[in-house]
């Protein structure tokens, strides 16, 4: 699995453990989660870094919004400690990419 292949799973765990304790569902996200999500995905489909990609957190290119990067935060605030014993190797792969000097885009010419 490669690193967006990862991101995407790890935003989608996020994103589900989140919807599910405060929009009350439980297999389905809500249509604000699943248009987060959405999102989500289409942006990491378009970094220009790849499976170079540093965590969002360290990246020198912000590609998402700034309403959807408050949402982002406010569900990783909340999803990122209660992975911790849902999903502790995705968690644990996760904070190894918090490691570490984020790449820097190169210049086209």
């Amino acid at each position: 699995m490669g690193r967006v292949d990862r991101e995407k799973k790890t935003i989608d765990v996020m994103v589900r453990i989140y919807c599910h304790d405060h929009h009350k569902t439980s297999d389905d996200l809500c249509a604000d989660c699943l248009t987060l999500q959405d999102y989500a995905h289409s942006r990491l489909d378009a970094c220009p870094f790849d499976d170079e990609k540093p965590a969002c957190n360290k990246c020198a290119v912000h590609c998402y919004s700034s309403k959807m990067r408050e949402q982002v935060r406010k569900i990783m605030r909340y999803s990122g400690p209660r992975m911790i014993l849902k999903h502790p190797l995705l968690s644990l792969l996760h904070l190894l990419d918090l490691i570490g000097e984020a790449p820097q885009l190169k210049k086209r010419r």
